[in-house]
């Protein structure tokens, strides 16, 4: 058995709009804010504006003015941190993918423990390493709150722009590197 044809509806015309839709329109599209960088052109009513129009212009809240000073030179981006992935850490736990360097931090100072962290990471992107271990030590746990400030300070290091754009992610080693006491470090590739 056929199926009937789709009932479709007639076309509709185009509704003109009034002078008061048009001008509230226009206060609308007034305030809000392109996805995209593009100048809108406005164009001036062909007919003066009615009572109600001027009244929903007066009540409509103006943007802030654009500056006209040409294009704003664009940030320099840092890039995202990525964790590491799951087959990454397990090929690296059982020595699959190897551990190209490390960085023990034990017994420093926070200002030595930063300059060593920094001058590690940029030898290891400079010699084009891939994964490294950064040993920080799992800091005495007790009533003293401030044991195991490296193990608290480095992950914030590394998510710092200063050094995003040398690492790609880290995450908690294995319990045979050293677990919650030391991080795999994925080094981001050097351009050429």
């Amino acid at each position: 058995m056929k199926r009937p044809p789709p009932i479709l509806d007639p076309p509709r015309r185009k509704r003109i709009l009034s002078e008061e839709e048009h001008a509230l329109w226009e206060s609308v599209a007034r305030q809000i804010k392109p996805l995209r960088k593009k100048h809108r052109v406005i164009t001036a009513p062909t007919a003066p504006p009615s009572v109600e129009a001027r009244a929903a212009a007066k009540i409509a809240v103006h943007p802030k003015p654009v500056p006209a000073t040409g294009p704003q030179p664009k940030k320099p981006l840092t890039p995202p941190l990525v964790p590491l992935g799951r087959r990454e850490r397990l090929q690296l736990s059982k020595g699959k993918k190897e551990i190209e360097a490390r960085l023990d931090l034990h017994g420093m100072t926070q200002a030595r423990a930063h300059r060593a962290l920094s001058g590690f990471l940029h030898r290891a992107h400079g010699d084009g390493l891939t994964f490294v271990l950064v040993i920080t030590g799992k800091g005495k746990v007790g009533a003293e709150s401030e044991r195991g400030v490296l193990r608290r300070q480095v992950p914030q290091w590394l998510s710092q722009p200063e050094f995003r754009s040398l690492v790609v992610g880290f995450d908690e080693a294995h319990i045979g590197h050293g677990g919650a006491g030391a991080l795999y470090v994925r080094i981001r590739r050097s351009r050429l």
